[in-house]
C-alpha cells in the first residue's frame, strides 16, 4: 500500500484481467462501473476514476509463472482525502495473503 496516491499513476499488478474484473465491484465499493475492453470507468458521487490495463508477459521464477497487468489509474473530480480513501480500500481489497 502506498502512503499517498496522485491523480494519475501506473502500477504493475500480479493478477489476470478476469481476476481484476471480479475484484472491482468490491474494491471500488459504491461505484457505478462501466466496463469496456481493457478499461473500466468508475463513477462515484465525488468524481470518477478510470482504470485501464494491458496484459504483460508473466513473471517467471523457476517453474512459477505469475500473471501481470500494467494498470493505469486516473482520477477526475476527487479531492485528495477521497482519492486516498478509495485507493486504500482498493489496495486492501486486492491484497493477496502470503504463507
Amino acid at each position: 500500500m502506498q502512503s499517498w496516491y496522485p491523480e494519475r499513476f501506473e502500477r504493475e499488478m500480479g493478477c489476470t484481467e478476469d481476476e481484476l474484473l471480479r475484484w472491482l465491484p468490491g474494491a471500488l465499493d459504491g461505484a457505478v462501473l462501466s466496463v469496456g475492453p481493457g478499461q473500466v470507468q468508475a463513477g462515484f458521487d465525488a468524481g470518477s476514476a478510470t482504470l485501464s490495463w494491458q496484459c504483460l508477459p508473466p513473471r517467471r521464477i523457476a517453474l512459477l509463472a505469475m500473471p501481470r497487468l500494467a494498470v493505469t489509474f486516473a482520477f477526475d473530480g476527487f479531492d485528495d482525502a477521497t482519492r486516498q480513501r478509495v485507493m486504500r480500500r482498493f489496495d486492501l481489497y486486492t491484497q493477496r495473503g502470503g504463507g
